[in-house]
């Protein structure tokens, strides 16, 4: 193994432990004491929702994506590792890591775009009154929305389209190289839009079984980086889509 490959898994094994760990050890802690704040009422406690100011929003979006951080990265290191690997063809080992560290930011930057979108979507079922104190929705027909647009997602055409570009990384590489570290860059970032046609309905999901419920973020985890490269992922994927319609229409016979 090359020098720069041992430093490319080095530092994507040190920012998935970094990450992990803050949603392990202090995130839930962090994010439970920010959302609510308990007052005594006469039949116990009552919970009033986090007073949304611009310091908490950026501390709803930090955890947003270093979540993302935490559960899409696994996914992508097979392609970081093939993209430095091919960068490597008589490039000096400092541009080959400069441009893998170049691709990796802009894949994660994709991802920074979502996390920006779902603090917002926090904020406003936080306004609605639609979000319990685990941060997971209350009301059973959104519930059974999330989960049916979900299970309809897996099934789309564009859905399909974006896995097979993650789940050919080389293929991706010949058809979208770039040259120079901004190319690498921009290769990143387009990898992560495709990255995000494939899963951002799966992240969707986390407003459903809770936004800090580190079992749903574990599950989820496992599900996409099965989906994109386990040997049968892809119709695997479209069960799941099936798994998701069933679910909700038996969340609204129930509702």
């Amino acid at each position: 193994m090359s020098g720069e490959r041992v430093v490319t898994l080095a530092a994507l094994i040190a920012i998935l432990a970094l990450a992990w760990g803050w949603l392990l050890v202090d995130g839930g802690m962090s994010m439970g004491a920010l959302e609510m704040t308990a007052m005594a009422g006469m039949d116990g406690w009552l919970m009033q929702p986090a007073v949304w100011t611009p310091s908490y929003a950026v501390v709803v979006f930090s955890m947003w994506w270093i979540m993302m951080v935490a559960m899409m990265l696994p996914s992508a290191v097979p392609m970081l590792l093939l993209f430095g690997r091919v960068s490597r063809n008589g490039a000096p080992p400092a541009t080959v890591a400069a441009s893998s560290a170049l691709f990796a930011i802009g894949y994660l930057l994709a991802w920074g775009a979502f996390s920006a979108v779902a603090t917002v979507l926090q904020w406003r079922l936080e306004s609605a009154r639609v979000l319990s104190p685990m941060l997971e929705v209350t009301n059973a027909w959104l519930g059974a929305g999330i989960l049916l647009l979900a299970g309809f997602w897996q099934l789309m055409p564009i859905k399909s389209a974006c896995l097979r570009q993650c789940r050919s990384p080389l293929s991706f590489l010949i058809n979208k190289w770039q040259g120079g570290p901004w190319g690498a860059f921009r290769m990143g970032l387009q990898h992560g839009i495709y990255c995000l046609g494939c899963c951002w309905f799966l992240m969707a999901l986390l407003f459903f079984g809770g936004i800090m419920n580190l079992y749903w973020i574990t599950g989820i985890a496992v599900f996409v980086l099965m989906e994109k490269w386990a040997p049968y992922g892809e119709p695997v994927g479209r069960l799941a889509g099936l798994a998701l319609v069933a679910c909700a229409v038996l969340l609204v016979l129930q509702a």
